[in-house]
């Protein structure tokens, strides 16, 4: 969650004609099998709605119930529609990265200020 009182930013970074990047790590009921996996990445007609995935991997090759997606689509619960499309339930789903900004080495349940250099970036406008 990006906190923020600068509405100009917060539209550039929110709307979904901006297409900023987005990854999410997906864990879902059960593996997703190699051919869900292929569908995905060629392309999906979702309701009215053609979606394309930037990447899809398996976060670990052991547990095939977790998948790392990239997407630079801003449409609402977009990755969620994605799998439920195929039969998967989405039992947890977290953006690890968001307009040049990650979790790491960020606790659950913990906040932090963004650094100068990342404000400075989000400014510029040089994230993807």
């Amino acid at each position: 969650m990006l906190l923020t009182n600068d509405g100009e930013l917060t539209k550039e970074l929110t709307h979904p004609s901006h297409n900023k990047k987005k990854i999410y790590h997906v864990q879902l009921d059960k593996d997703l099998t190699k051919a869900d996996m292929l569908k995905i990445v060629e392309g999906m007609q979702l309701d009215e709605d053609y979606i394309e995935v930037d990447a899809i991997s398996y976060v670990d090759e052991e547990d095939k119930t977790q998948v790392g997606i990239e997407i630079h689509s801003g449409q609402n619960r977009i990755v969620r529609r994605i799998f439920e499309s195929l039969g998967y339930k989405v039992k947890k789903l977290d953006r690890v990265y968001f307009a040049g900004l990650t979790k790491k080495n960020l606790p659950r349940g913990k906040w932090r200020f963004l650094t100068p250099q990342e404000i400075s970036i989000l400014k510029r406008k040089s994230f993807k």
